[in-house]
């Protein structure tokens, strides 16, 4: 696999994740329990901790972030933008608990698709760590939706 092979797989993880940052963001703000806020919060940083992992992998071979098109980003036709309910009479517990878990289980599917891909052991490395704690707030998230 090539070096813009590569750069594209890791640009389409960057988008996969400013799109979970912006959903667990929007999720803090419209959610009234002050634990899953935190939950949020916390989700939203890590998000922007691994797109810098991620640019930085991308700078080091050589590539530009947020170029191109991407192997792993969502087809056009399945694009679903993150929304929570405008009015506070309506900001459902359950429904922005949903709308992360879509989101984080597009990102889970993200990753296992860049995993297949023929990456390099170091690149590798930085995708399966973050691919694991993007699974695992996969399944906290479940795990709240079903005590919503």
């Amino acid at each position: 696999m090539n070096n813009n092979e590569v750069i594209s797989i890791l640009n389409g993880l960057v988008e996969s994740c400013r799109r979970g940052q912006e959903a667990f963001r929007s999720a803090a703000e419209g959610i009234r329990n002050s634990e899953f806020r935190r939950l949020f919060n916390i989700f939203g940083q890590q998000r922007t901790q691994f797109i810098s992992e991620l640019q930085s992998e991308i700078h080091r071979l050589g590539g530009d972030t947020g170029k191109g098109t991407t192997t792993t980003a969502r087809p056009a036709g399945n694009t679903i933008p993150f929304r929570l309910p405008v009015t506070p009479e309506s900001r459902d517990e359950a429904a922005i608990i949903a709308e992360c878990q879509r989101e984080e289980e597009t990102a889970v599917n993200d990753y296992q698709e860049a995993l297949k891909a023929d990456l390099p052991l170091d690149v590798q490395y930085v995708v399966k760590r973050q691919y694991m704690d993007i699974k695992d707030a996969y399944d906290r998230i479940r795990i709240l939706q079903r005590a919503a």
